[in-house]
């Protein structure tokens, strides 16, 4: 991790005053709606306004990554290699495993092909974090974290962290800006839920009915949902069969003719399946075998309370920990009206005038804490070690795929404002400010979106920014090396244009106290200003 911008060291008096400042209200609006501002997203907005870039960023472009970042993620050693190849490569390990024939043997190959499903979560983190850092359609990419949050599966179970990367890509990401039903069938159906919630062994006559509670519990209606222990039970039925291929042989139902369903990984058995008649929320169920879970799934959003769930937990994401009724309940109507659209609800939510009143007084939760430092840390370059930010996370108690408990991390403020939290948040700003994480960070590369750093030669005075040129020997425009454990000074117009303005008087006097340009930047990360957005 780098230290934020030139902060205290290089910024050029030269950059004051270049472009007119945005509001406090327009930053906050911004910030809301990516994982921080950098010069690309605040030069957008300025061409477009509110109206248009929220437009663009619900409809955002198929690909919307910098053809750096595009390579970076294609050179994960995983890249492109499919969810059933990757299964495969499992399923063979575990029959190698079984042949060996010492009980000592068999441990060091668990252990092994345990580290392989470690890297593997570690590639899945990396192309999350890489995306939420760099992507232009920075509404999606919350979405896309808000509902791997919401759908949470923990990598340390089972082979979890082998199914990680598809499961971003394929049961969330495909569906973040589409129909909540459609993310609901493809989490229900994907092997890291199937494995994580157990759902793989629940069969006709030895019926586990984790997932099926946690469905409707944690993914739909909410524990107060109105939903029954019966319609629990009928919902573990209608779930039966449905697990992985190599679980158990598949066979048929000869009496209604279904046979195995399949996409490679994913198996629907009828021959573990319940045929037996259904009743979920008192009405029978009239489809039969693999269409049961379509119909169910169906019949629980239409329920009221769903929508209401799932809408109050957006709105408590984007616009506070206690949103307002009447707010929620336009969004709720929005999601009735739509069949559950989501883009549409949060067409809803972010142009509603409690939105608009809540700018600046939400407090970033662990990931957009230290997303935002970083894309303002690195504005305009391409950092591809996302190590540093994966720990940073973790010692902020909201680690990528960390949650054991199907419930996800909290998103109301006060999980993250307790004086430990706190403690926490301040060592973060603490160690990006000195640089003390930028050993584990290569040399970054210009993306050519804002304006590029490069490396100073003073510290400057220790009372804030100082004036002169950040010119070095060996610098050069959008590429700035980063000195193993030193300070990196920077070159960079986002502070001025973005941040200064919004200060207050008691943030700039602090400011003004700083001994050391590492201790300014520090103290800047750890601001009101910046943690409240």
């Amino acid at each position: 991790m780098a230290v934020l911008l030139s902060l205290a060291a290089c910024v050029t008096t030269a950059g004051r005053g270049t472009q007119t400042p945005v509001s406090a209200a327009d930053l906050a609006w911004l910030d809301r709606l990516s994982f921080g501002v950098d010069s690309r997203t605040l030069t957008e907005f300025r061409a477009r306004g509110r109206d248009a870039y929220l437009v663009a960023q619900l409809t955002p472009p198929a690909e919307a990554l910098p053809p750096e970042v595009v390579a970076a993620i294609s050179h994960l050693p995983t890249a492109g290699r499919s969810l059933p190849d990757t299964f495969a490569f499992v399923q063979a390990e575990e029959g190698k495993i079984a042949q060996l024939p010492s009980d000592e043997a068999k441990r060091e190959a668990r252990n092994a092909l345990r580290r392989a499903g470690h890297d593997a979560a570690t590639e899945a983190k990396s192309r999350l974090l890489l995306r939420a850092l760099y992507g232009q359609d920075s509404l999606n990419e919350q979405l896309v974290w808000f509902w791997l949050n919401h759908f949470s599966v923990f990598e340390g179970k089972a082979r979890i962290g082998f199914w990680l990367a598809d499961y971003e890509a394929h049961a969330i990401r495909a569906h973040a800006l589409g129909h909540f039903r459609d993310l609901v069938l493809a989490t229900a159906q994907h092997p890291a839920m199937l494995e994580y919630l157990d759902n793989a062994q629940n069969a006709q006559g030895h019926i586990n009915e984790n997932y099926a509670r946690e469905l409707l519990e944690l993914h739909t209606l909410g524990v107060n949902g109105g939903y029954t222990q019966s319609d629990v039970e009928a919902l573990a039925h209608v779930l039966t069969g449905f697990g992985l291929r190599g679980a158990q042989r598949a066979g048929g139902n000869p009496r209604l003719g279904e046979l195995p369903r399949t996409d490679g990984v994913f198996l629907f058995n009828p021959g573990r399946h319940d045929y037996g008649p259904k009743r979920l929320f008192g009405q029978p169920l009239r489809s039969r075998g693999y269409d049961e879970l379509a119909e169910a799934v169906d019949r629980i959003i239409k329920q009221p309370a769903c929508a209401e769930f799932i809408v109050r937990k957006l709105a408590v994401y984007f616009v506070g920990d206690d949103p307002a009724p009447a707010l929620v309940a336009r969004g709720v109507a929005t999601f009735r009206l739509t069949d559950g659209d989501i883009r549409e609800v949060l067409r809803t939510l972010l142009t509603a005038p409690e939105f608009a009143d809540s700018l600046g007084r939400k407090y970033k939760d662990p990931m957009h804490f230290v997303t935002s430092a970083y894309r303002l840390a690195y504005d305009g370059r391409t950092v591809t070690d996302t190590k540093p930010l994966q720990e940073a996370l973790r010692t902020l108690d909201q680690g990528l795929f960390g949650r054991q408990t199907p419930d996800g991390y909290p998103l109301t403020s006060g999980a993250y404002t307790s004086s430990g939290q706190v403690a926490k948040r301040i060592d973060v700003a603490r160690a990006i400010g000195a640089g003390a994480l930028a050993a584990a960070v290569p040399a970054a590369t210009a993306m050519g979106a804002g304006t590029g750093p490069g490396t100073g030669s003073g510290s400057g005075p220790a009372s804030g920014p100082a004036s002169g040129p950040a010119s070095g020997p060996g610098s050069r425009a959008g590429i700035a090396p980063v000195a193993r454990g030193g300070f990196a000074q920077l070159s960079n117009r986002l502070y001025f244009d973005a941040i200064e303005p919004t200060l207050s008087a008691q943030t700039r006097h602090t400011l003004g106290e700083a001994r050391s340009p590492q201790e300014w930047n520090a103290l800047l990360l750890a601001s009101p200003e910046f943690n409240y957005y």
